[in-house]
């Protein structure tokens, strides 16, 4: 038991690391933010291969770290919703880890790339709604006569829709070429 707990916080810690590499080698649409990249990858692994508290976990410390290492913060409040809390909710993805691992386990692709995709865009949804909310809330007057929630809709929308089918490529390619990635279990030596 000490060993599994081990080997999460490991996972954790390595997948946290790889999740702020990945988001330095992205596609930046906006001046102020708003980035196509492959951040969500190493998140939505540990949620599929820990269920929740994988994907929370991690997608918490790259959120903390993405805070330390350059964010765009205008306010607290708004800080928080674009980073620790956009990208710990990625990490519901985790609700279809069961799904997604009893898929590949049975050898039904389509079934496994389904739930895989459903995951991500549950993932990529709940992170879109903290950006949506903080644009909405804090970049309130919109831009030249255009509502807020429709600049914000516009704006976080133009990055999320691409990091969204990006990251559900990327995982179901990975998961289908390597099921095993998505499981938690120890090699045991001969």
């Amino acid at each position: 038991m000490e060993r599994k707990k081990l080997l999460f916080l490991v996972e954790v810690a390595i997948f946290s690391a790889i999740g702020i590499i990945l988001d330095q080698f992205s596609f930046s649409l906006w001046p102020q933010g708003g980035s196509i990249s492959f951040v969500m990858v190493p998140i939505v692994l540990m949620a599929f291969r820990w269920g929740l508290k994988g994907g929370l976990l991690t997608g918490f410390l790259v959120g903390l770290l993405q805070t330390m290492f350059g964010a765009y913060i205008i306010d607290p409040v708004q800080g928080i919703l674009d980073y620790p809390l956009a990208f710990t909710v990625i990490g519901f993805a985790g609700l279809f880890a069961g799904a997604v691992k009893r898929s590949l386990e049975e050898g039904a692709m389509k079934k496994a790339a389904t739930y895989i995709t459903i995951g991500v865009f549950i993932g990529a949804l709940m992170r879109f709604v903290c950006h949506f909310l903080a644009g909405v809330i804090f970049f309130g007057s919109g831009s030249e006569g255009v509502p807020a929630w429709l600049f914000s809709l516009g704006y976080n929308g133009s990055y999320m829709g691409p990091a969204f089918i990006l990251t559900s490529i990327v995982m179901a390619t990975l998961l289908i070429s390597v099921p095993r990635v998505a499981t938690n279990r120890q090699m045991t030596s001969a």
